[in-house]
């Protein structure tokens, strides 16, 4: 008993430090087995909005690429298709504004009108040329006042190409394809087999492999969110995967251009009960969840927190660091925006054109926090060292 007293001090710091040491957990790049490093799921979702497109023309395999060296954790796309049934990576229906369409003479008699979401459209539709004839342009930069030095360097890419691009990368990467204006594609494309878009879709998915619910285990090999603002799409695909789905929203005064909803009908309670069926979360316009006028942000909406209740993520479009589209409140700074979305109206991932921002900001607001704990493991070790001192007294 005489060797109680010393024995008490240690017995005592171990039940201390049980009690105020934080759970270890292993870092992200440890404990797999030497494959890639695995998806981050801890912090809001970076979503390379087409590629690295505010320093390279978007949907382009080097907008890809840079975004993954950025940190990215989804590389964004949207898939349309050729003349000849090829999914390809590009946005708009019409080939006029993010390529050199019209410096070729042999394509001047393919200009088109088209219907597209009840507006008609003129210009050189995608649907009219074939994969080989796509694959002949070059991709320039959409905004005037970002680098235009790469204009006419770059192809389109297919959608088996960028889906290359994720899998190729040196850590695990996600995809984010958007089923782009199903009802126009699949009135304007025959596949030979009698199959549609979503089907076409789909399998080009299956074919990688892309499997799995929400954070299963094949999921997390090859994560994946498959988004479009057709809601009859991605009921029909339910069918065909159980890969996790997000419903694309617009502005308010769109409608749905598959089934002609209004804003307020696909954000009712009741419907984001009812899709909630078939997708994981939305991906509503940013400017829909917290109003804007003169360009000063107003009081939020409550659908981030309507859509949470439900089980839902959101993730809102789209963050670009211009001064053009930061509005006031922001003071200009871009990781302004990131911290009172993230932070404040908590989101669950964020659209961006600026991968490397986004990641900036949240590796520096990590480390502030771990230094922030670390701080805290400090005090707490020299309060248990003074503790056991006292202690030690009583020798």
């Amino acid at each position: 008993m005489a060797s109680l007293p010393s024995f008490a001090p240690f017995v005592f710091l171990l039940l201390v430090i049980g009690c105020t040491a934080r759970p270890f957990y292993p870092l992200p790049s440890k404990g797999d087995g030497g494959s890639r490093k695995p998806l981050q799921t801890l912090r809001p979702y970076n979503i390379a909005h087409r590629g690295s497109n505010g320093e390279l023309p978007e949907a382009t395999h080097p907008a890809y690429t840079r975004a993954i060296e950025e940190g990215a954790d989804f590389i964004e796309t949207d898939i349309l298709s050729s003349k000849d049934g090829v999914l390809i990576c590009f946005h708009d229906v019409t080939l006029d504004d993010t390529t050199d369409i019209g410096n070729y003479r042999e394509f001047a008699n393919r200009k088109r009108t088209y219907e597209v979401q009840g507006e008609n459209i003129t210009g050189f539709f995608t649907v009219d040329f074939t994969l080989k004839e796509l694959k002949s342009l070059r991709v320039r930069q959409r905004y005037t006042y970002r680098d235009q030095q790469f204009n006419g360097k770059f192809q389109i890419i297919t959608f088996e190409e960028f889906i290359t691009i994720a899998l190729e990368a040196p850590r695990v990467v996600g995809i984010y394809p958007e089923i782009k204006n199903p009802v126009y594609i699949n009135q304007h494309v025959k596949w030979s087999d009698g199959k549609r878009f979503e089907d076409k879709f789909v399998e080009t998915l299956q074919k990688y492999g892309f499997k799995g619910s929400y954070l299963s285990k094949n999921w997390l090999r090859q994560p994946i969110f498959i988004q479009s603002f057709a809601p009859t799409s991605l009921v029909y695909i339910a069918n065909k995967t159980d890969l996790p789905k997000i419903l694309l929203i617009d502005d308010v005064d769109i409608p749905t251009q598959d089934t002609n909803q209004s804003y307020w009908k696909i954000t009712s309670d009741e419907y984001l009960n009812y899709i909630k069926q078939y997708v994981v979360g939305i991906g509503p316009w940013k400017d829909t969840l917290v109003p804007v006028a003169k360009n000063y942000m107003l009081t939020p909406t409550d659908l981030v927190s309507r859509a949470h209740a439900h089980n839902l993520q959101v993730h809102p479009y789209t963050y670009r660091n211009e001064n053009s589209f930061l509005h006031f409140n922001f003071s200009q700074d871009p990781y302004m925006e990131y911290d009172y979305w993230i932070n404040k109206i908590g989101i669950d991932g964020l659209f961006t054109d600026f991968t490397g921002s986004l990641h900036r900001f949240q590796e520096w607001t990590s480390k502030h926090q771990d230094d922030d704990s670390d701080n805290d493991d400090n005090t707490a070790s020299k309060l248990l060292h003074k503790i056991a001192m006292l202690l030690a007294s009583y020798k």
